[in-house]
């Protein structure tokens, strides 16, 4: 299954400091900042990347709904505002009446704060749903739970684009914020302006 395409877009890559009233506070505010910008400028060391089962010479694939296949690496750039696209070209599940494959495309957008998903372990993640029988909005439900359980983002939306079975297309959409206002208020206003095909992509754009 790789057909997992990875976007990164700094819209808004501003390093949010707090105002303060005294030069000392100002002093140790730039030393954090100076800190992670050194801190994002170094590659990242091999104890971090053992855990991670990118690399490895042998893929085992799960053949039921594995959320624990998840992993996650840390954000180098918490202080900075984000957007990271995913987009899963042929996300596969069951009809659980049926049995009946369904397909779908199914977009991941997601402002990360201090944790982010490695693309092989969402691969293998998305991959456990082949055999596993739910319905289209429980699939995408799930997707962004499990999704927002693991990194804790600041906000992140999961749109699936599902082939037409019946005459009948389905297209659901999920999202969850953190508890900060702003990005509390980001969910209210994209869910309000949802509209299929809104934050999704035209795969011509992807191909």
């Amino acid at each position: 299954m790789n057909n997992l395409k990875e976007f990164h877009v700094v819209a808004k890559g501003k390093v949010t400091k707090k105002k303060s009233s005294t030069s000392k506070k100002m002093g140790s505010l730039n030393k954090k900042t100076r800190a992670a910008q050194q801190n994002a400028s170094k590659g990242r060391p091999a104890s971090e990347l053992a855990q991670f089962k990118l690399g490895e010479s042998h893929t085992e694939y799960p053949d039921s709904y594995s959320p624990q296949v998840l992993e996650a690496f840390p954000n180098k750039n918490p202080d900075c505002e984000s957007w990271t696209t995913f987009l899963c070209t042929e996300f596969t599940s069951l009809c659980p009446k049926t049995n009946q494959p369904d397909f779908a495309r199914v977009y991941i957008n997601y402002i990360a704060d201090s944790t982010m998903v490695e693309s092989k372990s969402l691969k293998l993640y998305l991959f456990s749903f082949r055999n596993h029988g739910d319905f289209h909005e429980d699939c995408i439900q799930k997707i962004c739970n499990d999704l927002f359980n693991l990194m804790k983002p600041k906000y992140i939306e999961v749109i699936g684009e599902f082939t037409p079975r019946g005459g009948i297309a389905i297209f659901p959409y999920a999202s969850l914020a953190n508890k900060q206002t702003k990005f509390k208020k980001l969910r209210e206003d994209r869910m309000t302006n949802y509209s299929p095909g809104k934050y999704s992509l035209a795969l011509s754009r992807v191909y």
